[in-house]
């Protein structure tokens, strides 16, 4: 049996790995389509293009020779709005495995290690896995409001954690 490892940084093929992860389980969950995995691949693009690794974070995690999940920090405004957590994803293949968990406690660790004081998400209501464990970390809801950034319209919530 294979072993579940996370990896920090850019890996060649990760940037279309992450955005088939959201795109697959966002289409086939909430309906989602190309407007939501185009803006991930274009997104995850540009972050890596500036990525800077004493302000960013990008985690992805492994099994069987596979990337199965992903976490990103995106540091560059972390003084001003806050690090901003991003494309938080695992795969069904190891869903309920504590991957989710891991990707999340290392992106936390790094931001307490890089001194950014206010880390911030976007997510929407109906993630109630996701939420479990951006709460257990402390994460707070702090703005809820309707709209369709995603490309269909949902209660977007923004969660804030404190370091």
């Amino acid at each position: 049996m294979s072993e579940i490892t996370i990896a920090r940084g850019y890996i060649p093929g990760a940037i279309g790995r992450v955005a088939e992860l959201n795109g697959t389980y966002y289409h086939e969950q909430w309906g989602f389509g190309l407007v939501f995995e185009a803006m991930v691949a274009t997104d995850l693009s540009e972050f890596l293009n500036r990525y800077d690794e004493t302000r960013d974070g990008f985690w992805t995690a492994h099994f069987g020779g596979r990337v199965e999940g992903h976490i990103t920090i995106d540091g560059i405004s972390a003084q001003t709005t806050g690090a901003h957590l991003r494309y938080f994803i695992v795969s069904d293949n190891l869903r309920g495995r504590g991957v989710g968990s891991r990707l999340i406690t290392s992106a936390i660790e790094f931001c307490r290690e890089a001194g950014h004081k206010r880390v911030y998400l976007w997510t929407f209501e109906g993630l109630e896995a996701a939420r479990y464990l951006y709460e257990k970390e402390g994460f707070r809801l702090v703005e809820e409001k309707r709209g369709s950034r995603w490309g269909v319209e949902v209660n977007e919530q923004r969660l804030e954690l404190l370091l």
